[in-house]
């Protein structure tokens, strides 16, 4: 990379930065109150949190062999398991550092469940 590369990007960070900020500031405050962005404003973090729990499941490996490895079937169940947990606990709290304390939780209790009781 170069140092002319590596300016360019820095500053395209900031110009998108300073855009997403900047943005809710400029638009009128009439568009801002309509019902769908405020219906939008609820769900999206839900959403994200869910996209991004998704993009983190380790089944890559579960269909590149015919056997299937028990240990990384525990793995799966164990992730599965906890991000239920963490969406049900969210959906009741609205609380996301609960969540996440209880996916940590939830994520080594499932996996020392799986390997120590169904071993």
């Amino acid at each position: 990379m170069t140092s002319s590369y590596l300016i360019f990007a820095t500053l395209a960070m900031a110009a998108v930065t300073f855009i997403t900020r900047a943005l809710p500031a400029l638009i009128p405050k009439k568009l801002l109150d309509t019902p769908w962005l405020h219906r939008l404003n609820e769900s999206l973090p839900l959403s994200v949190m869910v996209l991004l729990i998704l993009t983190s499941l380790s089944y890559q490996g579960l269909s590149e062999h015919a056997g299937l490895n028990s240990a990384e079937v525990h793995l799966l169940m164990a992730q599965i398991g906890a991000l239920l947990l963490v969406l049900f606990i969210y959906h009741l709290s609205r609380q996301l550092l609960v969540s996440m304390i209880v996916g940590i939780a939830a994520i080594n209790g499932f996996l020392w469940l799986f390997t120590h009781l169904l071993g």
